[in-house]
């Protein structure tokens, strides 16, 4: 049998044990045909009033002796980034059904010296195997009035860790380099639990006079406090307040990153360490035209046989949506020249209503997270809000359903 056929090509690997299965790319990948069924579920009512409405929302996967395990941090909106405490909730039945959300405790507000309430927003929880447990990071961000005002003080990564079933203090991650005076963060960021056991991510930072640069972050964990050990060479960017939210993923032995950015682009760029990255290049589809973004987040979805990327752009159906913040699509990732195929786009979450007549009325989403859930099942989490109708909205769960098992979830 010829390991070429890429038809036969499981059935060689099965039989002769070969390694090739994280070089060849598999039928359903090289036919864009990975994904059967995307599949909406609305988890919380907030667009009616029913619930309130949730904002944030991203969950990890938890393996317990009894199966496993679904935890979902969120926190509602009130305003443009106008957030209250941090809460979560979880799922034994694989999303069928959820706890009500309750505080965590350590991630609430607390009232500070100057004078400004201190909250945090933007959190990302992640299961750490070695440790068995769950380190939810987000940053800090300070209200002293009903809104959000942009003249804030320094802020920076804090975290709570879960173990047994209960949550840990408040904690915030430590970093002395002036070149982050006024903020660094890895906010609404992916990370990747390295097999000993250390945490990799990228972060941003900058001063109150400098745009935000952005570089690759290896940190010490041991279950209790995060520290960083490493700092990578800065990528830099010209545009708006420079490179944003960034979100790292590590798949066949190579790191990629997705950088959100403020010139109508998104950018990605690659590392063999996760710590020195080679030249950003903005997102484009396979035929070199880039896509058109703007300021908006992008997040990776691996499957063993394909590399995803989830996002937001500009598109014929939402012309008028603020910055086309829906629907979010997902396409494939050709890993050799960082561009989307784009006979692979699906639309993960749709756009509800008339993104080019009636604008004002439609649903924002764009501030999503993507959780690979089982072989056969991947999630993408989102809240929208309408600013029109007094920042309310659903909370959804989109059920990316593969054709073959994601050798990445045991």
């Amino acid at each position: 049998m010829s390991p070429t056929s890429l038809l036969d090509r499981r059935t060689f690997l099965a039989v002769t044990g070969s390694s090739l299965l994280t070089a060849m790319p598999s039928a359903a990948a090289e036919s864009g045909q990975l994904i059967t069924s995307i599949e909406t579920v609305t988890l919380k009512r907030g667009r009616t009033g029913q619930d309130a409405t949730w904002f944030h929302p991203r969950a990890c996967l938890l393996p317990t002796a009894n199966g496993p395990i679904g935890l979902m941090t969120l926190q509602t909106i009130a305003g443009s980034d106008f957030f209250g405490p941090v809460h979560f909730m979880t799922t034994s039945d694989l999303g069928a059904s959820w706890t009500e959300p309750q505080p965590v405790p350590a991630l609430g507000r607390v009232k500070r010296d100057d004078g400004w309430d201190e909250g945090v927003c933007d959190v990302v929880p992640e299961w750490h195997q070695p440790t068995k447990t769950v380190l939810a990071m987000g940053h800090s961000v300070c209200y002293r009035g009903p809104k959000f005002e942009t003249a804030q003080p320094p802020r920076w990564p804090v975290y709570a860790v879960w173990k047994d079933g209960q949550w840990g203090p408040r904690r915030k991650l430590a970093w002395d380099d002036p070149r982050g005076s006024s903020i660094y963060t890895n906010n609404c960021g992916q990370r990747v639990v390295l097999p000993n056991g250390e945490v990799a991510f990228v972060m941003t930072f900058g001063t109150k006079t400098t745009k935000r640069s952005a570089a690759g972050v290896r940190c010490s964990f041991d279950g209790e406090t995060l520290t960083i050990k490493q700092v990578g060479p800065e990528m830099k960017h010209t545009a708006g307040r420079g490179l944003l939210e960034p979100s790292l993923v590590r798949w066949q032995e190579k790191f990629f990153v997705t950088l959100r950015a403020e010139d109508h682009r998104g950018y990605v760029a690659t590392s063999d360490d996760g710590l020195t990255f080679s030249e950003k290049q903005a997102w484009s589809w396979d035929n070199g035209e880039p896509l058109t973004m703007s300021t908006t987040q992008q997040h990776w979805l691996a499957h063993s046989d394909a590399l995803f990327l989830v996002y937001t752009r500009k598109d014929a159906s939402n012309v008028n949506v603020f910055r086309w913040r829906v629907p979010v699509f997902m396409a494939q990732v050709d890993p050799r020249t960082l561009r989307l195929i784009r006979e692979t786009e699906r639309i993960v979450l749709p756009l509800v209503g008339d993104g080019v007549n009636a604008a004002g009325d439609v649903p924002y989403s764009g501030n999503f997270h993507t959780t690979n859930i089982s072989p056969s099942e991947s999630w993408v989490t989102d809240g929208e809000m309408l600013p029109k109708g007094g920042y309310k909205g659903d909370l959804h769960l989109a059920r990316v359903k593969w054709a073959l098992p994601n050798g990445l979830v045991k």
